[in-house]
Protein backbone atom coordinates (compact mmCIF):
# COMPACT_ATOMS: atom_id res chain seq x y z
CA UNK A 1 0.00 0.00 0.00
CA UNK A 2 1.25 3.66 -0.67
CA UNK A 3 0.65 6.77 0.58
CA UNK A 4 0.44 9.72 -2.35
CA UNK A 5 0.81 13.22 -1.58
CA UNK A 6 -0.11 16.19 -3.91
CA UNK A 7 3.84 16.51 -5.34
CA UNK A 8 3.83 13.26 -6.42
CA UNK A 9 0.35 12.89 -7.90
CA UNK A 10 0.51 15.93 -9.86
CA UNK A 11 3.61 14.68 -11.45
CA UNK A 12 2.25 11.38 -12.21
CA UNK A 13 -0.24 13.12 -13.84
CA UNK A 14 2.18 15.72 -15.69
CA UNK A 15 3.99 12.07 -16.78
CA UNK A 16 7.35 13.60 -15.90
CA UNK A 17 10.18 11.89 -15.48
CA UNK A 18 10.25 11.59 -11.84
CA UNK A 19 6.32 10.67 -12.18
CA UNK A 20 6.84 8.30 -14.68
CA UNK A 21 9.35 6.90 -12.27
CA UNK A 22 7.14 6.58 -8.92
CA UNK A 23 4.40 5.39 -11.37
CA UNK A 24 6.87 2.04 -12.00
CA UNK A 25 7.19 1.81 -8.35
CA UNK A 26 3.69 1.41 -8.02
CA UNK A 27 2.42 -2.67 -8.18
CA UNK A 28 -0.14 -3.12 -9.88
CA UNK A 29 -3.10 -3.24 -7.71
CA UNK A 30 -1.34 -1.73 -5.09
CA UNK A 31 -4.03 0.37 -3.22
CA UNK A 32 -2.99 3.95 -2.57
CA UNK A 33 -4.53 6.52 0.30
CA UNK A 34 -4.03 9.52 1.42
CA UNK A 35 -5.21 11.94 3.97
CA UNK A 36 -8.45 14.47 2.70
CA UNK A 37 -6.00 17.09 2.76
CA UNK A 38 -4.47 15.86 -0.77
CA UNK A 39 -7.78 17.25 -2.43
CA UNK A 40 -7.51 20.53 -1.49
CA UNK A 41 -3.12 20.43 -2.46
CA UNK A 42 -4.00 18.44 -5.62
CA UNK A 43 -6.31 22.07 -6.63
CA UNK A 44 -4.20 24.31 -5.33
CA UNK A 45 -0.92 22.30 -7.26
CA UNK A 46 -3.34 22.70 -10.63
CA UNK A 47 -4.47 26.11 -10.06
CA UNK A 48 -1.01 27.12 -9.75
CA UNK A 49 0.21 26.13 -13.20
CA UNK A 50 -3.27 27.68 -14.92
CA UNK A 51 -2.37 30.85 -13.21
CA UNK A 52 1.12 31.09 -14.57
CA UNK A 53 -0.08 30.02 -17.80
CA UNK A 54 1.61 26.45 -18.22
CA UNK A 55 -2.35 25.07 -18.07
CA UNK A 56 -5.80 26.08 -19.53
CA UNK A 57 -8.76 25.82 -16.87
CA UNK A 58 -10.37 22.88 -18.77
CA UNK A 59 -6.98 21.01 -19.07
CA UNK A 60 -5.80 22.24 -15.41
CA UNK A 61 -9.68 20.74 -13.92
CA UNK A 62 -8.86 17.58 -16.21
CA UNK A 63 -5.62 16.70 -14.73
CA UNK A 64 -6.87 17.40 -10.70
CA UNK A 65 -9.49 15.14 -11.53
CA UNK A 66 -6.78 12.85 -12.95
CA UNK A 67 -4.90 13.29 -10.04
CA UNK A 68 -7.48 12.72 -7.47
CA UNK A 69 -8.34 9.45 -9.30
CA UNK A 70 -4.73 7.68 -8.43
CA UNK A 71 -6.27 7.80 -4.98
CA UNK A 72 -8.39 4.83 -3.59
CA UNK A 73 -8.90 5.71 0.35
CA UNK A 74 -9.18 9.41 1.89
CA UNK A 75 -8.41 9.07 5.00
CA UNK A 76 -9.67 12.08 7.56
CA UNK A 77 -6.99 14.12 9.21
CA UNK A 78 -9.10 14.39 12.06
CA UNK A 79 -7.81 10.92 13.31
CA UNK A 80 -4.11 11.90 12.20
CA UNK A 81 -3.81 16.19 13.33
CA UNK A 82 -2.78 15.72 16.87
CA UNK A 83 0.28 13.22 16.00
CA UNK A 84 1.26 15.07 12.94
CA UNK A 85 1.40 18.42 15.48
CA UNK A 86 3.44 16.54 17.20
CA UNK A 87 5.88 15.24 14.84
CA UNK A 88 5.75 18.56 12.81
CA UNK A 89 7.15 20.45 16.44
CA UNK A 90 9.65 17.09 16.86
CA UNK A 91 11.04 17.88 13.47
CA UNK A 92 10.52 21.33 12.70
CA UNK A 93 8.28 20.48 9.55
CA UNK A 94 4.80 21.34 8.63
CA UNK A 95 1.49 20.00 10.22
CA UNK A 96 0.42 19.09 6.45
CA UNK A 97 3.03 16.95 5.71
CA UNK A 98 3.39 15.19 8.64
CA UNK A 99 -0.23 13.68 8.06
CA UNK A 100 1.07 11.79 5.28
CA UNK A 101 4.04 10.83 7.10
CA UNK A 102 1.65 9.35 9.93
CA UNK A 103 -0.86 8.19 7.60
CA UNK A 104 2.16 5.98 6.10
CA UNK A 105 3.44 5.09 9.61
CA UNK A 106 0.42 3.97 11.01
CA UNK A 107 -0.46 1.94 7.98
CA UNK A 108 2.54 0.52 7.35
CA UNK A 109 2.50 2.10 4.09
CA UNK A 110 5.10 3.44 1.47
CA UNK A 111 5.01 7.12 1.19
CA UNK A 112 5.40 8.29 -2.79
CA UNK A 113 6.84 12.01 -2.20
CA UNK A 114 9.09 13.90 -4.80
CA UNK A 115 9.14 16.62 -1.39
CA UNK A 116 13.09 16.55 -0.28
CA UNK A 117 11.86 17.94 3.12
CA UNK A 118 9.43 15.42 3.71
CA UNK A 119 11.67 12.44 2.10
CA UNK A 120 14.04 13.40 4.98
CA UNK A 121 12.06 13.70 7.85
CA UNK A 122 10.76 9.86 6.92
CA UNK A 123 14.30 8.42 6.91
CA UNK A 124 14.50 10.33 10.16
CA UNK A 125 11.12 8.48 11.66
CA UNK A 126 12.16 5.37 9.83
CA UNK A 127 8.85 5.73 7.76
CA UNK A 128 9.66 3.72 4.21
CA UNK A 129 9.61 6.62 1.59
CA UNK A 130 10.60 6.43 -2.14
CA UNK A 131 13.00 9.00 -2.34
CA UNK A 132 14.88 10.96 -4.60
CA UNK A 133 17.83 8.92 -5.27
CA UNK A 134 15.62 5.69 -5.78
CA UNK A 135 14.08 7.33 -8.88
Amino acid sequence: MIVLDASAGAQIVFGSREGDALREFMLEGEKSIAPDLVRSELANVFWKYHQAGILERKDAQVRLSEAISLIDEIHPSDDLVVEAFNEAVRLNHSAYDMLYLVLARRTGSTLFTLDKELQEACLETGVDCVTSTRL
